[in-house]
């Protein structure tokens, strides 16, 4: 079951992936081009919100589609690029619209 209803996530997405920079699936310094390709940011978007949500550790939510791992490598480097703070106010606005 989705933390949030798809009507509010689809536009938060929307918002926030706007904010991310073009990155490519495999990382272009990799010599044999065959490392594992990157975790999509609308993956580890749904599961930070679920962590923003229910307020649980990064194990509890992390599953075969991403890793507790991933999910706190991609939030340092969303802190690093300056978007985090954004997905946060704009999550934390959405779940108390979708509450009321």
């Amino acid at each position: 079951m989705p933390v949030l209803p798809s009507w509010l996530t689809e536009p938060l997405w929307d918002q926030f992936s706007a904010l991310l920079p073009e990155r490519p699936v495999y990382h272009p310094d990799h010599p044999l081009r065959c490392h594992r390709p990157r975790i999509n940011d609308r993956i580890v978007f749904d599961k930070l919100l679920q962590l923003l949500r229910f307020g649980c550790s990064y194990e509890a939510i992390a599953d075969t589609t991403c890793s507790a791992s991933t999910i706190r490598n991609r939030r340092d480097e969303w802190i690093r690029l300056g978007v985090f703070s954004r997905f946060k106010q704009l999550a934390l606005a959405s779940m108390t619209a979708s509450s009321a």
